[in-house]
């Protein structure tokens, strides 16, 4: 692998001020594919710039583009680690297939992320809360005008030292049922991280900021019965003591933090049950006082608590706003392997070679 370091270096942030996702490292990783000249080309590390990209390039106008998201973080004797890579450079092959793109060697990416992530050591927070976010993505950089896959590809990973997803942490969040617009579909390309998901969520985010809601709560496109995710979450419910979430049935993310949240659950008792969750079944149990708590999962945010649901011009409060047992337990027991204060009985913690 080719390495090109920067001739000059960005100066750090305050680490205790990062906010999510604002500021980037000095170096990136990329790797071209070319159909016609073998595939996948050598990965190269360079200094983060512009990409120098042809106006006609496929991901402009088809938005043939997918991305992952991890983390990495650095322990206090300086030992570096990352929280199932293996686990997101698999869904992003799957995420490829979908999207009729290559696929890429799984091992030689998390190889050559580390690397990257060796030069850039000295970007990774250590404060409570913050982690070095890792951005993967891969877009269509063939230059033609035509509905069909492009034989040319772009694979990058950018790094962003980051703090919590949310301005205001673990305290709970107000999400808006959305039961008019749709995400995604059966057969459609909601179980992949693709571009095109998150611009169809765009506009119901919006609206839901404008009525004072941080997210939008995702219903099944056919019959909106259902509840299918958030816009950056997997969601679950404590229903009468039970701990349910929405089953994976095409159109929902698998998220990673998803499947971690199900097992240390599992592992510690607690009942899961995988299925097809109805708002009408949610708002029922919350009116009768049924409904526990509710908090999404995912892997900028971890684990985070919802206080208020808002549906059909009604507004619901859980547990009087506050974070509830169970969110802020497995919020405790996930970043706790993920920073190796907690044992790692699953082998989640990628460790880095010396």
């Amino acid at each position: 692998m080719k390495v090109t370091l920067a001739k000059e270096l960005k100066q750090k942030p305050d680490f205790t001020k990062l906010g999510f996702g604002k500021y980037f490292t000095d170096h990136m990783l990329i790797m071209r594919y070319d159909a016609a000249n073998g595939g996948w080309q050598e990965s190269e590390i360079v200094p983060y710039g512009s990409f120098n990209m042809d106006p006609a390039s496929c991901v402009l106008h088809y938005g043939q583009g997918i991305f992952e998201g991890l983390k990495a973080y650095k322990d206090g004797n300086g030992n570096i680690t990352m929280f199932r890579p293996r686990d997101n450079f698999n869904r992003m092959n799957r995420s490829a297939k979908r999207l009729c793109m290559p696929e890429i060697d799984v091992e030689r990416a998390v190889k050559e992320l580390e690397e990257l992530i060796k030069i850039e050591k000295e970007w990774i927070p250590t404060a409570p809360g913050t982690s070095l976010y890792i951005r993967p993505f891969m877009i269509a950089d063939e230059a033609f005008l035509g509905v069909h896959p492009s034989k040319k590809y772009i694979f990058a990973i950018i790094l962003s030292p980051v703090g919590s997803y949310y301005a205001n942490g673990l305290a709970p969040v107000k999400i808006y049922v959305e039961d008019t617009l749709t995400r995604a579909s059966l057969g459609g390309t909601g179980e992949a991280k693709c571009l095109g998901n998150y611009a169809a969520s765009l506009l119901g985010a919006e609206k839901a900021k404008q009525m004072g809601y941080e997210q939008v709560l995702w219903l099944d496109a056919e019959t909106k019965k259902y509840i299918e995710e958030v816009g950056a979450m997997n969601m679950f419910f404590v229903i009468d003591g039970t701990v349910v979430t929405p089953m994976l049935d095409g159109s929902i993310l698998p998220g990673i933090t998803r499947d971690s949240a199900i097992k240390v659950l599992k592992k510690n008792g607690y009942k899961v049950e995988e299925r097809h969750v109805g708002v009408d079944e949610v708002i029922d149990a919350l009116k009768n006082g049924k409904l526990d708590e509710a908090f999404g999962t995912g892997t900028a945010a971890v684990i985070s608590p919802v206080g208020t649901i808002g549906y059909k011009d009604e507004v619901y409060t859980i547990n009087d706003n506050k974070i509830c047992k169970i969110s802020l337990w497995l919020y405790e027991q996930i970043t706790g392997i993920q920073t190796q204060k907690i044992e790692d009985s699953f082998d989640w913690v990628y460790h880095f070679s010396k």
